[in-house]
């Protein structure tokens, strides 16, 4: 089976912008965010009750309000993330690399 070709996405096909990765924080974290607000909301009108606005209405709010603040500050923590001097992941790479050791030569004494 053939690979998977890439699809270059971002700016004019490079690496994706800041921009792009705030929007796929906010996606991933209002993906969470709802699936949160299914579990607490619906832990929550069954041990409460749904209140005047009726089980849909409040699962509704439940879901939403929690979509909105993990979506907020998942894409406001990937565009954190995503910050830095030009070349800095590089400069992070070196560093990071593994040490060469060289063997002592058997004829050298200190």
């Amino acid at each position: 089976m053939p690979p998977v070709t890439q699809i270059p996405s971002g700016h004019h096909g490079g690496a994706p912008s800041t921009f792009d990765k705030m929007k796929m924080g906010a996606l991933m974290g209002g993906t969470v965010g709802l699936a949160m607000g299914f579990i607490f909301g619906g832990y929550t009108i069954i041990k409460q009750g749904p209140g005047p606005n009726g089980v849909i209405r409040s699962l509704g709010q439940y879901m939403l309000g929690s979509a909105a603040t993990f979506g907020f500050f998942m894409s406001i923590g990937s565009a954190i993330r995503t910050e830095g001097p030009p070349g800095s992941m590089q400069r992070w790479a070196e560093a990071r690399a593994a040490v060469v050791l060289m063997e002592k030569e058997r004829g050298e004494r200190r």
